[in-house]
């Protein structure tokens, strides 16, 4: 992989290009109004530094990758309105919780349960494919929304680069409130923003018994499952499903105290 300026360019961008090349251990490579393509077809994957974003374009693929905290903001205006928010409702978020996403993604649900823990609590986020950290996690550092609390919330999660069953193995006993999984869906949900492109870069690790278990030992009070409706994993992890009417995804709960 190669990272390069978006085509209209300047000294800032550059530097800022150069950095991250550095952050990556990958080669900085001069744009000189070639296209994307034409880098791709002799480096291989290229990463785009722009005003606003970087844009992983992988080299065959029709679509880049980039952060973009879009669905979050349409979650935290409802919830700023005092409206429900399904994955809120499921992890009984509290002012002052704290809880771990095993499963980053673009980190809309990261970004909601840091709104909904507030500044007193904190918010953990794992993602096993590095660039895919090292992206969500400058976005999370730098997108303005315009909506200083929301800034705020997106700049308090902690990305960690690894994969979950490894950082649950390190994590003492009740260290988070919540822990909470987003498998990436086995059939996929047409309708769901950015997971195309996320899909194919994903990591996928399923969701085990051994998993679920040490879930279970690291939160103190809940362990959240996001899957699609029709997945036979709530049942066979035992978890206890929070049914939503016409929704393509149920939340399933274990509640830490019932065990």
């Amino acid at each position: 992989m190669i990272v390069t300026t978006a085509g209209r360019t300047n000294p800032s961008m550059i530097r800022l290009a150069e950095g991250i090349a550095n952050d990556l251990k990958a080669a900085y490579i001069s744009r000189k109004k070639q296209s994307v393509q034409t880098l791709s077809e002799v480096h291989g994957d290229v990463l785009v530094v722009g005003k606003n974003r970087l844009e992983w374009h992988k080299k065959g693929g029709e679509e880049p990758f980039f952060f973009h905290p879009n669905s979050a903001m349409f979650r935290l205006k409802r919830l700023q309105k005092g409206e429900h928010d399904p994955l809120i409702a499921a992890a009984d978020l509290k002012p002052g919780d704290t809880f771990l996403d095993c499963t980053l993604g673009l980190g809309s649900d990261s970004i909601t349960a840091s709104y909904a823990v507030g500044e007193k609590g904190n918010v953990t986020a794992a993602e096993a494919n590095p660039l895919v950290a090292y992206l969500v996690e400058k976005g999370l550092e730098t997108w303005e929304t315009g909506v200083d609390e929301f800034d705020a919330c997106m700049r308090r999660i902690q990305v960690e680069s690894r994969n979950h069953v490894d950082l649950l193995k390190e994590l003492d006993a009740n260290s988070y409130d919540v822990v909470y999984f987003d498998p990436m869906f086995e059939e996929a949900i047409t309708e769901s923003d950015g997971i195309g492109q996320l899909r194919a870069l994903s990591e996928y690790s399923p969701i085990t018994e051994d998993t679920v278990k040490e879930a279970k030992r690291v939160a103190a009070k809940r362990v959240v499952l996001k899957d699609h409706w029709k997945s036979p994993s709530f049942h066979q992890l035992g978890f206890q499903v929070f049914k939503r009417k016409s929704a393509k995804f149920h939340y399933g709960v274990i509640e830490i105290k019932d065990l």
